[in-house]
């Protein structure tokens, strides 16, 4: 599942509010992002 989170407030913004409208809902920003997940590097022999 696709999570979205608020450049300003960092909240969880669901995707079916995203469909209605491109704002958080919290506070109104326009700046939303998908968070990254963490790589973790492995050295080779």
């Amino acid at each position: 599942m696709v999570e979205y989170r608020c450049f300003d407030c960092n909240k969880k913004v669901s995707l079916d509010y995203l469909r209605k409208k491109i704002r958080c809902p919290y506070c109104g920003s326009r700046i939303l992002f998908k968070p990254r997940t963490t790589i973790t590097k492995v050295k080779a022999r």
